[in-house]
């Protein structure tokens, strides 16, 4: 790990932990953190997935220290962080920054679709947290997941739109750090 890498996960780190008391809401016994899924998919492009990876666990460590957020906010960001990493390893050589940095669109397949699946059926009945189990309950198993995939893509999706809009604006603004 480089300085440039350290330096980018500790700031990255710090924009995740400022924004946590600001935008965030309640679901399902969860902090929904759309700032989380905005930092995941920077993290991503400007560090890669393999040390993207400590940026949702240094932020979720913080905000659960702080009671800003739950033991939802690590599958709630790691395979976030790490889908928009294997996914810009694929457009990072479009000359078109619109592709370059549609891999932001990831964050919510690794959030929603594997970080959701594995609260839902792992890390809730683990924990017995009830929310879950009650979903799990009255709806069945693919009712269930739809419904928690459905609150978890509320914050994962605009999180993603915003940090495309982002890498796009600060690859022409910073071009030494987008190479």
């Amino acid at each position: 790990m480089n300085s440039r890498t350290i330096s980018m996960t500790i700031v990255l780190s710090i924009l995740g932990l400022v924004l946590a008391p600001f935008v965030w809401f309640s679901f399902l016994g969860t902090k929904a953190f759309p700032g989380q899924h905005f930092v995941n998919s920077l993290a991503g492009v400007l560090i890669g997935p393999l040390y993207g990876v400590l940026v949702p666990l240094i932020v979720g460590t913080l905000r659960i220290m702080l009671g800003l957020g739950t033991i939802f906010a690590y599958p709630g960001g790691i395979p976030g962080v790490i889908t928009v990493g294997l996914a810009y390893k694929l457009t990072k050589k479009s000359n078109n920054p619109l592709i370059k940095y549609s891999c932001a669109f990831a964050e919510p397949v690794g959030t929603v679709l594997i970080g959701g699946t594995l609260s839902l059926l792992i890390i809730a009945p683990l924990m017995n947290i009830e929310p879950q189990l009650a979903i799990l309950r009255q709806h069945g198993l693919l009712a269930g997941l739809v419904i928690f995939w459905a609150g978890w893509a509320v914050s994962s999706v605009p999180g993603s739109v915003i940090a495309y809009l982002t890498l796009i604006m600060l690859s022409k603004a910073l071009p030494q750090y987008f190479k």
